[in-house]
């Protein structure tokens, strides 16, 4: 007989994916009823060898979760055989095949409000400029002091990319003067894209347009406003249904700081100048004063020690840079490389703003998996309950780009997608940041052209990269179809600015150009309006169940179901048109993979047009593009 287990199916595994800590989980396995069958459990603390038990279908077996967030794994021994894999169906093998488990503290819950919204990156510098002259008498004044400042005449103008200024190397210091104010003035304009957060890029006074050399923590850069603009846009939004949510660099400062002084502009004694600075001890000195621990070895960017003391109260105190924001109003925090800071830091993060606001949301920034990333000190804390609620989910954004463009067919775009749902807590999942593009991307609409690896090229082999209209076409259709699979999955949605107009670049910083407003892709912008809007009013993506399956090999499928409400995304990432046919049996992962599943009625689709099914749904997806049907 076939020996049959899916870790992915609540038939074989329940509960589904991650588990609270204490919580019972039971496993079934499919077989030969005459056969000797070992669930092994690896614990944190080792090896236990649980019998599974025939029930007149299979065998069955269970055990408590430790009661503790960890990491754990399990596998089978079927007559001596290890039976088995990582992640979903089982198969025998000489060695044993583990599969991971999380467990997550059993209190854990994310923002109610954070995983219902529709979040908008904004660059400050490069959003909406309010008052040109008070920007250039700024600029003035902050050369005046020493800062470079170097001021593009035209908003449109590409952002430097090369040396200026008389400079042997590339430095960030050009501005067009985007500010806080400019934001304010548009958030009409974001309410119409029903965006319900704006996660703000660095805004804290620094020498440089990205601001991730914080100077003070505690200032407004002079070139964005004022301390009072940020309150006065706080309130703003508030008033339009928007919250504010900030970007804290707390793994390093800038050498050109308050803190650390080394060209001692600042009045105080910095830890450059003398050991007896209260900031000396914040930062790993290997060579007093100049040799010390940099960022990824920028001088300019000094690392800080941040389980010391000081630095911690600085930063976590009852009168420390995170709850003077919050007391500013702020509604949330995302951790600048949250991968290079300690678990202890993150936690004592999260303390601190819970404690001023059990609503604020923490996010952190984690390329990889954060169930199962590994550092120095061991396995990380990233999803255990206590640090983070949530990531910047590049694990959506790689493999989307990768299947719209045709370079992964759609199982595998599903596996993966399946497999964070298996990964992640459910608090974590459904406030996971999903995002096409940041501030250290490519720009989505160019990355979906097919563009070859930005880091094998130089700037000015970016900028020479100019697809034509046809394939820039191809690519609006693409990226319309990113902003669907990203309506349509768990998660929070991210929209970074100036990508739902249609803008276009390649890597840092030509991902970084101004808003283009009066010459906006407004087709584009529309549809993307209509999916945001969606995500935000759709009772079956709120609190419905989510299935995803491939049913072709580029046309993949979502159905989200409420009690209410029913909605398929099917999605077709080739060149040609597709027949998709939809049947219960194709959705066998997910937590809801066991619950009826009935596709007949009629249904709407974007358009208006009605489709019909009985047991099965066929219909034609354009090529490049998807269907998006509810049932009527």
């Amino acid at each position: 007989m076939n020996w049959y287990y899916h870790s992915r199916n609540p038939h074989y595994k329940h509960p589904f994916g991650a588990v609270r800590t204490g919580e019972t989980v039971t496993l079934r396995v499919d077989g030969d009823p005459d056969a000797n069958v070992e669930l092994l459990v690896y614990f944190p603390t080792g090896l236990s060898s649980v019998p599974m038990r025939w029930d007149g279908n299979g065998y069955s077996a269970a055990f408590f979760a430790p009661e503790y967030p960890c990491r754990m794994g399990y596998g089978f021994r079927i007559d001596g055989r290890c039976f088995g894999a990582d992640s979903g169906e089982a198969h025998f093998a000489d060695y044993p095949a583990t599969y991971g488990l999380t467990v997550y503290d059993g209190a854990f819950q994310t923002p109610e409000w954070f995983r219902h919204a529709v979040v908008y990156q904004i660059f400050p510098d490069r959003f909406f400029c309010s008052d040109r002259a008070r920007f250039l008498n700024t600029a003035a004044d902050c050369r005046a002091a020493g800062r470079p400042v170097y001021v593009h005449e035209d908003w449109n103008e590409q952002p430097y990319y090369t040396p200026h200024g008389g400079a042997s190397t590339y430095s960030p210091d050009d501005y067009f003067g985007g500010d806080l104010k400019g934001i304010s003035e548009k958030l009409p304009y974001l309410a119409s894209l029903g965006v319900t957060c704006v996660y703000l890029n660095p805004i804290f006074a620094a020498h440089s347009n990205h601001r991730y050399n914080t100077a003070d923590y505690l200032t407004i850069d002079p070139l964005l406003g004022t301390n009072d603009d940020f309150k006065a846009l706080c309130e703003a939004a508030r008033a339009h249904g928007i919250r504010i949510v900030l970007d804290g660099v707390f793994s390093h400062t800038g050498d050109d700081s308050v803190y650390f002084n080394r060209y001692g502009r600042y009045p105080g004694v910095g830890a450059c100048q003398s050991k007896e600075s209260p900031y000396y001890p914040w930062y790993r000195f290997y060579n007093y004063p100049n040799r010390y621990e940099c960022w990824w070895n920028f001088e300019t960017l000094p690392n800080v020690e941040e389980n010391e003391p000081s630095y911690t109260e600085f930063v976590q105190g009852e009168n420390g840079v995170l709850r003077t924001w919050l007391e500013a109003g702020a509604s949330g925090w995302r951790l600048d490389v949250a991968d290079e800071l300690p678990d202890s830091f993150i936690r004592g993060v999260r303390r601190t703003i819970k404690s001023f606001d059990p609503d604020a949301v923490l996010i952190g920034e984690v390329w990889d998996n954060c169930a199962t990333k590994y550092g120095p000190e061991g396995r990380r804390g990233y999803v255990n309950g206590d640090e983070l609620d949530a990531p910047m989910n590049y694990r959506f954004r790689e493999p989307t780009i990768e299947f719209l463009n045709g370079r992964w067919n759609a199982y595998r775009y599903a596996d993966e997608m399946n497999r964070l749902l298996e990964d992640y807590p459910e608090p974590f999942m459904a406030a996971c940041l999903n995002l096409l593009g940041s501030h250290d991307t490519e720009r989505i609409r160019t990355a979906l052209c097919g563009i070859p690896d930005a880091r094998t090229l130089s700037r000015e082999e970016q900028l020479r990269h100019n697809p034509d209209e046809a394939t820039l076409l191809r690519a609006s259709e693409r990226v319309v179809s990113g902003f669907a699979l990203m309506t349509m999955l768990p998660g929070v949605p991210c929209i970074y600015y100036g990508d739902e107009a249609g803008m276009t670049g390649m890597s840092d910083p030509l991902n970084r150009g101004t808003f283009p407003w009066g010459r906006e892709n407004t087709a584009l912008t529309d549809r993307v309006r209509t999916l945001m809007r969606l995500h935000s009013e759709s009772d079956a993506i709120r609190r419905g169940s989510a299935r995803i399956a491939a049913v072709g090999r580029q046309t993949l499928c979502i159905v989200r179901k409420s009690e209410t409400e029913t909605l398929i995304l099917i999605a077709n990432a080739s060149d040609r048109s597709e027949r998709a046919i939809l049947y219960p049996a194709l959705f066998r992962e997910g937590p809801a993979a066991n619950e009826p599943l009935d596709l007949s009625g009629s249904y709407l689709d974007e358009n208006g047009e009605t489709v019909t099914a009985r047991s099965t749904l066929s219909i034609v997806i354009p090529a490049n593009s998807f269907r998006l049907l509810k049932k009527a």
